[in-house]
């Protein structure tokens, strides 16, 4: 064989390893690296944006897609320790002509983290508040949507400032008394009385907890490496102080019932979505909410556990779709009429 062809095979097959390498090694060495670049390409991917916005000294993170346009935009609030970058899967499933913006909740992510804070769900949802007024959200009404302490802080909101928001979407949201005690409520209770509270479900501090978490969280059993349990308990682990601050504030009697307490000043057109086996909220607070708000929808989804954005995304974005159109369609009868 030619040397020069040689050499082009053995440039060609040294280009190609490199990448392949890399990805090895994060894979093996640095599994919370390779979760990052995950999030980083599928926003990418699916056309969202980074933004920061300022309200005095306080920075909001966000990421969004679209413009406003003739449809309401749409608000997404994630749940407790989580971030903007848990709507992917559904964001997938979302039209590019939708404006969505994805926000990291009070003291998450990219959002300000401040002991001084007041992380109460009354507080957040005031955060919140000054982060839709720094992007001009409220121009015109949009609709709301937050999943587990994100809906408790939704429900709030939309009970709180009534003309920001048109229709609302809460899924399996905290903040609501049930007749049922979760699997959650139970090891907590079993917790509290062995003194051991510091060793709360949803703040993993090994693989082996974070597997835990996992089949607590979902109904859906997802077969996850070592290594990226590693990654997810490695970028969790210098925020697991705050976590814990944080749990204790949202399950004070101050905010433990704050949906719940708000309940009766929700007027916006509310869609509830619950897993039929979510181990952390029990679905009974679905009832609870579709009898107390006067224009509830309520979907329980079989087969699936609190993680409803993660297992049934397609499902979600679809209920999300119907729900908005048939909102779209019953004012524009109303106008006609």
């Amino acid at each position: 064989m030619d040397l020069d062809v040689l050499n082009m095979f053995v440039i060609a097959g040294g280009t190609l390893a490199i990448p392949i390498l890399a990805f090895v090694a994060s894979f093996l060495l640095w599994p919370s690296a390779l979760i990052r670049i995950y999030y980083w390409y599928w926003r990418r991917a699916l056309g969202m944006q980074v933004r920061y916005a300022n309200y005095d000294d306080y920075q909001f993170c966000y990421s969004y897609r679209g413009r406003p346009g003739y449809r309401p935009s749409i608000l997404m609030l994630h749940g407790f320790s989580a971030h903007k970058d848990m709507w992917l899967s559904i964001v997938k499933f979302l039209p590019k002509n939708l404006h969505l913006v994805c926000v990291d909740m009070p003291g998450h992510e990219g959002t300000t983290r401040s002991a001084l804070d007041d992380y109460s769900i009354s507080g957040q949802a005031k955060r919140i508040h000054q982060f839709v007024e720094c992007i001009k959200l409220n121009r015109r009404p949009f609709h709301l949507v937050g999943t587990s302490m994100g809906g408790n802080v939704a429900g709030v909101y939309a009970a709180q400032y009534p003309e920001d928001i048109c229709s609302l979407t809460l899924i399996c949201p905290a903040g609501l008394p049930s007749t049922t005690d979760s699997k959650f409520i139970k090891q907590l209770r079993e917790l509290q009385e062995s003194e051991r509270i510091d060793r709360i479900p949803l703040i993993p501090s090994t693989p082996e907890e974070m597997a835990d978490m996992l089949k607590l969280c979902s109904y859906v059993r997802f077969k996850v490496p070592q290594q990226i349990l590693q990654g997810l308990v490695d970028v969790r682990i210098p925020h697991n102080d705050f976590y814990r601050k944080l749990f204790l504030e949202i399950a004070d009697e101050k905010s433990r019932h704050s949906l719940h307490e708000n309940m009766s000043k929700i007027k916006a057109p509310t869609q509830v979505i619950w897993g039929r086996q979510d181990q952390v909220l029990d679905v009974s607070g679905a009832s609870v909410l579709a009898s107390a708000i006067p224009d509830c929808h309520m979907y329980i989804l079989e087969n699936c556990g609190h993680s409803v954005v993660v297992e049934r995304p397609r499902k979600t974005a679809n209920l999300i779709l119907e729900f908005l159109a048939l909102l779209h369609s019953t004012d524009n009868n109303k106008k006609q009429a």
